[in-house]
């Protein structure tokens, strides 16, 4: 299984539907809380190619993007083999 790192925010609807999606498949996460912890904000913009919302989710080394595309690639069958890789 892929490590999957997600950067979220506590107020952030988009986040809950993430983490909720990848519980929902026993997807083990490393959240990091960019209001918790600012300083890794300009971390997560770096790795997101300028991405400044959240959730910024990563699977490996693959940046997946946020809750509407991680959504997608489960609608397309292609969540699952992207996370056994």
């Amino acid at each position: 299984m892929m490590p999957v790192e997600i950067y979220t925010s506590p107020l952030c609807g988009f986040c809950h539907a993430a983490k909720r999606l990848l519980t929902q498949k026993n997807v083990t996460f490393v959240e990091i809380d960019v209001l918790q912890d600012p300083n890794r904000k300009p971390e997560m913009i770096t790795r997101a190619n300028g991405g400044r919302t959240v959730p910024q989710i990563f699977i490996g080394d693959v940046h997946v993007g946020g809750c509407d595309d991680l959504y997608a690639l489960e609608q397309a069958g292609k969540l699952d083999p992207l996370l056994a890789a």
